[in-house]
């Protein structure tokens, strides 16, 4: 055999022997072509393209901010037409792929789809209806303002509205629908998609603190410049002609008054997307998709009263301290020193809330919460992070007063309300982290707050049939005849009672004992509605103009105008979104308590 097989090789033509070698040489290719095409079209591993993914949304990101800089020199070489322009390109880009996305879920209909409920709840996402419907009055004003600027402004000034209503539109309903979705198929390309969704509204949001900043920065030197300061350089924004109507000037001062609320539209908007990246081709445990008990709103009355108390006073100071800036320098003085004693009355209160709520927490000791929770880790992260902003605010605030050679009558409130401040942010963090890791009870019967279960059907002693030969189960053990409740009912035809517990009793009337509500619960829900209003309070103030580390003058004193105004740029931001972001997650500390 071998050597038949050894001749017909040797015997075999120079033809038939190339034909062979060729076609496995094409075979080869072949394998080797099919083989890269198909790790090219493989999902990378979660890691790689995690990073893979946000190095491109980074980058983007990264050219928006360069364009922006370039913007806020004022030079002659880059315009605002040319940032909105590549803006308008990536909300483009995030619409097509939002529409691809809803269209492939769609015709995958019957597929069931694994969904993430921690990544967001339903007053989350109500919160982010209500800003996306003020973020379009926002683009309703920027399209009257073209209309009566149109024949002297770029016409990128008129699309850019335009777009971004409907991208608006478009996402709001995107969220509602789709943003707990796990995505387990074409993960790669998603993840591109999600995290280009991500940095566009990141842009946006930086877009639009840039421009506040710049608005609030202009009003401070023109305030400056009226009291005598020169070699101030005020930029002025309006365009070289004529508006054609006569709402232009209302458009334009109006647009300032919207912008706390688009800004924080979108960076709420990029927090809940960046979980949805985070859950792409994640395993979600099924025992922590078990739906909570509603939360029970009994013995909340001491927490709403002073909530609503600090914000009415918080409507008062802000209308003073805004009309008072504009008068005499004692007037500004004694609008400024109220602005202090506000608060630290509210950070005083705020901090022994805080500090009662880990006190409860300490006393009464579960098990942390170790499983996985991307919504929870992100929550955790953006509190300690958007603190930085406050804290080094503060603490420059601390170092000008100590160092300060002027000695106004504010000065000694100022550096009470910024130790205030770190420590009121130190323990509220705490508090809600605490909060947010605690061992949640699940079952309805380890409750407390729930009513106790009702007399249920079954064979009793007394009544149960003659002996026939056939062991009486629920003779011997009673009280194992209400598990089986059904199979004996159906054998028997009869109904019966189980014995009824002495807790159990029903009283006269028909009324059941109800155990008292947990004192340390209506405690902790007490606290975490008086810290939510406290913090919608301290975010009002500086949202809408109320900012007294521009205008008290220590620190600028301390670190120069060019320095202090650097400083304030990167901190009141970081402290508007801090919180809005701690408002979200008290809501869902009390949902949870």
């Amino acid at each position: 055999m071998m050597v038949e097989h050894n001749g017909l090789d040797i015997m075999c033509s120079n033809k038939y022997c190339h034909s062979s070698s060729s076609s496995s040489s094409s075979e080869h290719d072949k394998k080797i072509f099919s083989k890269l095409k198909c790790n090219l079209s493989r999902d990378y591993p979660k890691k790689n393209a995690e990073i893979v993914s946000g190095q491109y949304g980074t980058n983007v990101l990264l050219v928006g901010a360069a364009l922006m800089l370039a913007i806020a020199h004022h030079g002659p070489t880059v315009k605002e037409d040319h940032f909105l322009s590549f803006v308008t390109c990536l909300i483009i880009v995030q619409l097509f792929w939002m529409i691809w996305y809803i269209l492939v879920r769609h015709r995958r209909k019957d597929a069931r789809t694994e969904r993430d409920v921690h990544a967001t709840s339903c007053w989350i996402r109500g919160g982010l209806t209500l800003l996306a419907l003020l973020s379009l009055i926002m683009d309703a004003f920027r399209i009257g303002y073209y209309v009566g600027y149109h024949s002297c402004v770029s016409a990128v000034l008129g699309v850019y509205p335009v777009i971004h209503a409907t991208h608006t539109v478009a996402q709001v309903h995107f969220l509602w629908f789709h943003i707990k979705d796990v995505i387990k198929s074409l993960e790669t390309f998603e993840r591109f998609g999600v995290i280009h969704a991500v940095f566009t509204n990141l842009l946006l949001w930086c877009n639009g603190v840039m421009s506040e900043a710049q608005h609030f920065l202009n009003n401070h030197m023109r305030r400056l410049s009226a009291l005598g300061y020169a070699n101030l350089t005020i930029v002025h924004t309006e365009p070289q002609c004529n508006c054609t109507t006569s709402t232009c000037s209302m458009f334009s001062s109006s647009l300032y008054y919207l912008y706390p609320f688009n800004i924080e539209y979108h960076i709420f908007v990029a927090a809940t997307l960046f979980v949805m990246w985070k859950n792409i081709g994640r395993t979600i445990d099924l025992s922590s998709t078990r739906k909570r008990v509603a939360t029970k709103t009994q013995g909340l009355t001491l927490g709403p009263i002073l909530g609503l108390l600090a914000l009415a006073s918080t409507i008062g100071v802000l209308v003073v301290y805004i009309t008072h800036m504009e008068e005499s320098v004692q007037t500004r003085q004694s609008a400024i020193s109220m602005f202090y004693i506000y608060g630290i009355v509210m950070l005083v209160f705020m901090s022994i809330g805080g500090a009662v709520g880990l006190l409860i927490y300490r006393a009464d000791y579960l098990a942390l919460d170790t499983t996985k929770n991307p919504s929870r880790q992100l929550d955790t992260k953006l509190l300690f992070g958007s603190s930085v902003g406050s804290w080094l605010m503060s603490w420059c605030s601390i170092v000008a007063v100590l160092g300060a050679e002027s000695s106004p009558p504010y000065r000694w409130t100022n550096l009470i309300y910024s130790l205030l401040t770190v420590l009121e942010k130190y323990t509220q963090n705490l508090f809600i982290i605490e909060s947010l890791y605690r061992q949640q009870v699940h079952t309805e019967r380890d409750d407390p707050e729930l009513l106790p279960a009702p007399e249920i059907f079954s064979v009793t002693s007394s009544l149960a049939p003659p002996y026939t030969g056939i062991i009486n189960r629920a003779y011997d053990t009673p009280d194992r005849a209400c598990v089986a409740m059904e199979n004996e009912q159906g054998e028997s035809g009869q109904v019966y009672k189980c014995p009824i517990k002495p807790s159990e009793v029903s009283l006269p009337g028909g009324n059941k004992v109800v155990r008292p509500l947990n004192v340390k619960k209506q405690v902790l829900k007490n606290i975490s509605i008086f810290l939510v209003m406290c913090n919608i309070s301290l975010w009002i103030l500086p949202a809408f103009g109320c900012r007294p580390q521009y205008d008290n003058g220590l620190e600028q004193e301390t670190f120069g105008f060019s320095i202090w105004t650097t400083v304030l740029n990167f901190a009141i931001p970081l402290n508007l979104f801090y919180r809005m972001h701690a408002v979200s997650s008290l809501f869902e500390v009390f949902c949870q308590v």
